[in-house]
């Protein structure tokens, strides 16, 4: 099987590209071109996010200007992309990062993989209230105030939470305490500014339980090798043009201290841009 290649990252991260599955990729590309789990446009404010053929949210924006409120109608049947983490393979550890690419990589009927850029990391830490105040625990039906430019950053369960004494969920909180419960799987959508929790509700649940948000996986899409090349073609011939200004000044220690902020400044955009999180596609 033609498997997606992988680039490692600092920190335990790592970014999956995803091969083409197109007419020319061979026969033993795994088909991701279409992925199970989508977005859908209906209409200008209505869009549906699909798995297979079973819609699993409804989605309409209301209101004008750039704060809208977004009203979700979630339904039953969401199926996770990976398989169930049992209490033995919990105990006994690993790379989690890892084996959700590769479970990921193999996940055709409910993933949302498609050819590209994949970035899948350790996500330790969040903002304060993205697990109490901006979970959405509302089931079925939800309304989320959209921020001034469309985002609301939250996380948004696709079947409903289970309650902290439920008996799946027991058991998970006994690995929380152990310090072995597996992390959730989150998917960042960039036109929602959140996340979409795609595997994990019953630890979720049982993290939220104990008094602490649960450790995560985040999934982000980022941008394809030709588009990033494309835009750092683009910073550096201004970064060159800049420069270019510079050096016709006489030198002097505040024209250092320009060039070398310039310098950093370039550095640091240039490192990132491979990384920086893309948007995520809708049909």
């Amino acid at each position: 099987m033609n498997r997606a290649t992988r680039e490692p990252l600092p920190g335990g991260g790592l970014v999956l590209t995803v091969p083409d599955s197109g007419p020319d990729a061979g026969p033993d590309v795994v088909p991701h071109s279409v992925p199970s789990l989508r977005f859908e446009r209906a209409t200008g404010r209505d869009w549906t996010l699909t798995q297979g053929e079973r819609p699993l949210i409804r989605a309409r924006s209301e209101g004008d200007g750039c704060c809208r409120d977004l009203h979700l109608h979630r339904l039953p049947g969401h199926r996770s992309p990976l398989p169930p983490v049992s209490a033995a393979m919990m105990r006994a550890g690993g790379d989690w990062t890892h084996r959700y690419a590769r479970w990921l990589e193999d996940a055709k009927e409910y993933g949302p993989l498609h050819p590209g850029r994949w970035q899948l990391s350790p996500r330790p830490t969040f903002a304060p209230g993205i697990w109490s105040c901006d979970l959405v625990q509302d089931w079925p039906d939800a309304t989320l105030e959209l921020l001034c430019g469309g985002g609301w950053h939250g996380v948004l369960p696709l079947r409903p939470l289970p309650a902290p004494d439920a008996p799946r969920v027991k058991a998970q909180r006994k690995h929380v305490r152990e310090g072995t419960l597996a992390p959730v799987l989150l998917w960042w959508v960039s036109f929602l500014d959140g996340w979409l929790l795609l595997d994990g509700h019953d630890r979720a649940a049982a993290a939220l339980a104990e008094g602490t948000p649960p450790a995560c996986v985040e999934l982000v899409r980022v941008p394809d090798e030709a588009d990033w090349r494309a835009t750092a073609e683009q910073i550096t011939e201004s970064h060159e043009e800049m420069m270019a200004r510079l050096a016709a000044h006489p030198a002097s220690p505040h024209i250092d201290r320009q060039r070398q902020a310039l310098e950093r400044g370039y550095a640091d955009v240039i490192s990132t841009l491979p990384y920086d999180a893309g948007g995520t596609l809708m049909r």
